[in-house]
């Protein structure tokens, strides 16, 4: 069934949109399991490393407007600068703690952009019909369910929503990554594209660089606030009281020391945004020291990520083969390489939003059902049936994994380098977690 009519791309032989409700399920309450534990605490280094953590967590949001962003030829569309922020806060204080904190920013795929239930609905019923019309060869009929699914994928995908209709908040997807490492010390941005998403549609061949513009668009504000400077000082709030947290960041951040993590499309951005040909596009005073995609959907071969570490995480059941980045960068990579695969993961459990736990609109289980209840397909090649992994499960591993990741990579944390080779198994994960280490190849 089709959601929307706004992707180009086709996943295991159905559009990304027609994945959206196909899989949709009796919705699970989603437990979140806390993240493995890193072991020992990293060498700070003389005047950037934060105070040692794990840190209480406090959470701010800033919007600067829906269209604030234009990404630029040849990509035709605007997008919104917001973003959902978590980060460690001291005793007493609105703000982060004392030192200086890597910030993590992170960006969300393509997806529906309103929440817009009745359309939903109404969507539902006209595929419903859609399709006994094609069976009795009815095109009157057919051309008329067309017409409605037309128009209400429109309201799904329209940017900004129609009024009192509320957008679909795929930022927050991620509230329980960003939660996690921020108590590890960690300033984490979850950036919103669903302008992006709206306006992307036939636009495959630039939507990647509009995506890694809109990573750099934020790194630039966040620059600018560690300075004292720019939009983001009187425009972060507590989402509680309303109250002006902005100011509080400057001084507060280690813009040298960046990581960047993208989902899906938003992943696409993201080995965009730091492939080797790109680093010139970087805002001045900024450095990537570590990236990681969650099943990121881009395919080429012809810009690498070979500089800075990348670790690509994907689940065998996601119907966008997303491992491939280790075979393309293997053997060229001049820093380090990790495959992380979860035997039984999809693509959309790294979301909350887009699940059915959620009960959101459009949440959906997308992985190819198997023939036994329970059961998916997987996408490697192989269309061996595996025991899907459930909501918590998926996130607990993307969690253990992505903490020790980016702890090893901008904290000089080793304490987890056997997790990361594949060496040690995430507790209660051993069974469904395949990890592939490159190390840095060194030309002779």
């Amino acid at each position: 069934m089709a959601v929307g009519k706004h992707s180009s791309r086709t996943f295991g032989g159905r559009t990304r949109t027609e994945a959206l409700v196909a899989g949709v399920a009796a919705a699970a309450l989603m437990v979140l399991v806390p993240a493995l534990a890193a072991g020992g605490e990293p060498a700070p280094a003389a005047d950037s490393a934060p105070a040692k953590g794990p840190f209480p967590v406090a959470r701010a949001v800033y919007n600067l407007g829906d269209r604030a962003f234009t990404p630029g030829p040849p990509y035709k569309g605007r997008s919104e600068i917001a973003g959902v922020v978590h980060y460690p806060v001291g005793p007493g204080s609105d703000g982060p703690t004392r030192g200086r904190h890597p910030l993590i920013v992170m960006q969300h795929g393509q997806w529906a952009t309103c929440a817009d239930r009745g359309a939903q609905n109404a969507l539902v019923k006209a595929q419903k019909a859609l399709a006994l019309a094609e069976k009795a060869g009815d095109e009157a009929r057919m051309a008329a369910q067309q017409k409605i699914i037309d128009r209400m994928s429109d309201r799904l995908w329209a940017w900004p929503c129609g009024a009192g209709i509320r957008a679909l908040p795929s930022s927050s997807g991620y509230d329980y990554l960003a939660e996690r490492l921020a108590r590890q010390g960690f300033v984490v941005v979850s950036m919103g594209a669903n302008g992006i998403n709206s306006t992307s549609g036939g636009q495959a061949d630039s939507v990647y660089q509009a995506r890694a513009a809109l990573i750099n668009e934020h790194l630039d504000l966040w620059r600018r606030l560690d300075a004292g400077k720019g939009p983001l000082k009187g425009g972060i709030e507590d989402p509680g009281t309303g109250r002006s947290v902005g100011a509080a960041f400057a001084g507060r951040l280690d813009m040298r020391n960046v990581g960047t993590l993208g989902h899906s499309m938003g992943g696409g951005g993201v080995m965009q945004q730091v492939s080797d040909e790109r680093h010139g596009d970087w805002p001045a005073g900024v450095r990537i020291g570590a990236a990681l995609g969650l099943a990121p959907t881009a395919t080429w071969e012809n810009e690498p990520v070979t500089e800075v570490p990348l670790a690509v995480l994907w689940g065998t059941c996601d119907q966008v083969n997303t491992g491939e980045y280790v075979k393309w960068n293997k053997g060229r990579n001049k820093a380090p390489l990790h495959g992380i695969t979860l035997t039984g993961g999809n693509h959309n459990y790294f979301n909350t939003q887009w699940s059915p736990g959620s009960g959101q609109v459009t949440g959906a289980n997308d992985a190819i059902p198997g023939e036994r209840r329970g059961r998916c397909v997987s996408q490697d090649g192989r269309n061996q049936e595996h025991p899907g992994l459930d909501e918590a499960t998926q996130r607990r591993i993307a969690t253990g994994y992505t903490v020790a990741f980016f702890r090893r990579y901008l904290l000089g944390d080793t304490s987890q380098q056997a997790l990361l080779t594949g060496r040690k198994k995430l507790p209660g994960a051993s069974d469904v977690v395949k990890v592939e280490y490159v190390k840095p190849h060194r030309n002779t």
